[in-house]
C-alpha cells in the first residue's frame, strides 16, 4: 500500500479539527489505497470519508469526517503528485533535450511524459507510458483537456519517430478518449522529409475525425540545436517549406470551421516569421487555444498593444525613459513594431531593440524562450542599454529568475550594470513595462520550455 507523507496542515481546516499534523502519513481514504493526487482528490469529494492516518509514533488513527462534498481536508503532501513523475520511454528523433550539451544541470535533461502533468501543467504526452487502465482512469476523473504529442497518424512512421515499438498502437487511446468526450489538444513536431508533405495531410485528415473533442492542433517546426552529434540527421525548413506547410493548414481550417465551427489546425507563429508571411486575424486562432505552444502568441502581443494604445490618451514620461528590448531573433520584427507605437504614442520614451544570437545552442535557435543568460550578457555589454533591459519572462525557467543555463536575473544585473525588467507575455504588461507603470509580475508558462519536453 501507497504511503503519502503529511507536510503541511491548512490552519483552520478539517484535518487540523481532527488533530492531524505534518510528519503524519496518509495510509488510505474509505479504505481504498491513494495512488497519487487523482485517487486522492476523487476519494475526496464525498461528502463522508473515513481517513486512515499513522502517527509518527506508529499509532494508526481511523477518523471519519462528515463535510460538504466540495470542501478540502487542508493536506499538503511531500509529492505534489503524491508520486513520482513518469519519465520519457521514447527516443524521439527530434527531442531537443537530447540536443542539450554535457554539464549542464540534471533537471534539463529529465524528460518527463506524465498525463498527469498534461492536465495539471499543459505539458504534451505521447501516450506510451499508458495502459488501458490508466485510460479508463482517465475517462473516469475526467482529466481534461488533455494534450497529446501525436506527430503523425501513420502507426508504422510514429514507431521510427519515437523509437518506442508501443508508440503505434497507442494511438487507439484517441478514440476512447472521443467516444468518452473528454477533451483533447494535440500537437505535430514537424521534421522535413519525415512527417510533413503528405503525411502531413493524412494526420490532418485522420485527426478531423476526432473534432471538435478534439479542440485543436498545432503544426511547430522542429528546433535544431547545434548539438546533434550522432542523431537522426535533420534538417531545418526554409521559407518555401513555410510556405507550402501554412497553406496545407489554411486549405484544412476552412472544412473543419464549416462542419464544426472551430479552425482546428493551427500553424506556430514561426512559420509565418519563416515565410515572411502576416499572422492570420485573431478570429483564426479559436480564442487561443495553444498560445502556449507558440500559436498566436505574436497576434495576440499586436491586439492587445493596439487596442490598449487606442484607448488610453498619450502619456508624457516625467522623468523621460531610455530602455533596451533584448529579444529572439523570431520575435524581433513583432516586437520592435510594438515598441514603435508605444514610443509614438507617448511623450519621453526611447526604445531600441536588439535581437539576442542564440550562440549557446546554435544560430537555428531563433526563439526567445531559449536565449541563455550568457548570450544575453555577452551582447548586452558592448550597448549603451539606457535605464533598464526589458527581456521575457520566456527566458527564464518557470517560476524562477534563472536562465536555461543556469546564469540569474541579478547576477546578468551584475555583470551588465543595469536594472533588468521582466516582462510578461501579454500586451498589458509589455505596454506598462515601457511606460515604466506599476506591474505584478505573476509569471507565466513559457510555450518552449513545454514544447522541449514533447
Amino acid at each position: 500500500m501507497r504511503e503519502h507523507t503529511i507536510i503541511k496542515v491548512d490552519p483552520g481546516s478539517i484535518a487540523e479539527e481532527m488533530e492531524i499534523e505534518a510528519g503524519d502519513v496518509l495510509l488510505s481514504v474509505n479504505n481504498e489505497e491513494i495512488k497519487d493526487v487523482f485517487d486522492y482528490q476523487y476519494a475526496c469529494e464525498a461528502e463522508y470519508l473515513e481517513v486512515l492516518i499513522r502517527k509518527p509514533d506508529g499509532e494508526e488513527w481511523l477518523l471519519e469526517v462528515d463535510k460538504e462534498e466540495d470542501e478540502e481536508l487542508g493536506l499538503h503532501f511531500d509529492e505534489s503528485l503524491m508520486d513520482t513523475c513518469h519519465s520519457c520511454r521514447n527516443k524521439c528523433i527530434f527531442c531537443f533535450i537530447d540536443q542539450n550539451p554535457k554539464g549542464m544541470r540534471p533537471t534539463i535533461y529529465f524528460k518527463d511524459d506524465d498525463t498527469r502533468l498534461s492536465f495539471l501543467q499543459g505539458n504534451y504526452v505521447t501516450l506510451t507510458n499508458l495502459k488501458d487502465e490508466d485510460v479508463d482512469r482517465i475517462i473516469r476523473y475526467r482529466m481534461e483537456p488533455i494534450n497529446i504529442s501525436v506527430q503523425t497518424m501513420n502507426p508504422e512512421l510514429r514507431v521510427k519517430m519515437l523509437k518506442n515499438p508501443h508508440s503505434g498502437e497507442v494511438l487507439k487511446y484517441l478514440k476512447n478518449f472521443y467516444e468518452a468526450g473528454i477533451q483533447m489538444n494535440g500537437q505535430i513536431v514537424l521534421c522535413k522529409g519525415v512527417n510533413d508533405g503528405e503525411e502531413l495531410r493524412f494526420t490532418i485528415e485522420q485527426l478531423m475525425q476526432y473534432a471538435p473533442v478534439m479542440q485543436s492542433v498545432s503544426v511547430v517546426p522542429v528546433g535544431l540545436s547545434k548539438y546533434r552529434d550522432k542523431l537522426y540527421p535533420l534538417v531545418p525548413f526554409e521559407k518555401e517549406d513555410a510556405e507550402a506547410v501554412i497553406d496545407m493548414i489554411e486549405s484544412y481550417q476552412q472544412k473543419v470551421y464549416e462542419e464544426h465551427g472551430v479552425h482546428f489546425i493551427h500553424a506556430s507563429d514561426e512559420w509565418y516569421i519563416t515565410a515572411e508571411r502576416d499572422f492570420p486575424e485573431e478570429e483564426r486562432y479559436d480564442g487561443y487555444l495553444q498560445i502556449e505552444n507558440g500559436v498566436g502568441m505574436m497576434r495576440s502581443l499586436i491586439c492587445e498593444v493596439e487596442g490598449i494604445l487606442a484607448s488610453e490618451p498619450v502619456e508624457k514620461l516625467d522623468p523621460p525613459r531610455r530602455l533596451t528590448i533584448a529579444t529572439g531573433k523570431s520575435a524581433y520584427a513583432t516586437i520592435k513594431e510594438m515598441a514603435r507605437l508605444v514610443v509614438e504614442h507617448s511623450e519621453g520614451l526611447e526604445v531600441n531593440v536588439l535581437w539576442i544570437r542564440n550562440d549557446f545552442f546554435g544560430e537555428r535557435i531563433t526563439v526567445t524562450g531559449l536565449i541563455t543568460g550568457q548570450d544575453l550578457i555577452a551582447q548586452m555589454k558592448p550597448v549603451d542599454i539606457g535605464d533598464a533591459l526589458l527581456i521575457s519572462r520566456s527566458m527564464l525557467r518557470f517560476g524562477t529568475e534563472t536562465f536555461l543555463d543556469d546564469e540569474t536575473v541579478s547576477g546578468a544585473e551584475a555583470a551588465l550594470q543595469v536594472k533588468i525588467e521582466i516582462v510578461e507575455n501579454n500586451g498589458r504588461d509589455f505596454v506598462d513595462a515601457l511606460l515604466g507603470r506599476e506591474r505584478k509580475n505573476e509569471g507565466t508558462v513559457n510555450p518552449y520550455e513545454l514544447e522541449s519536453n514533447g
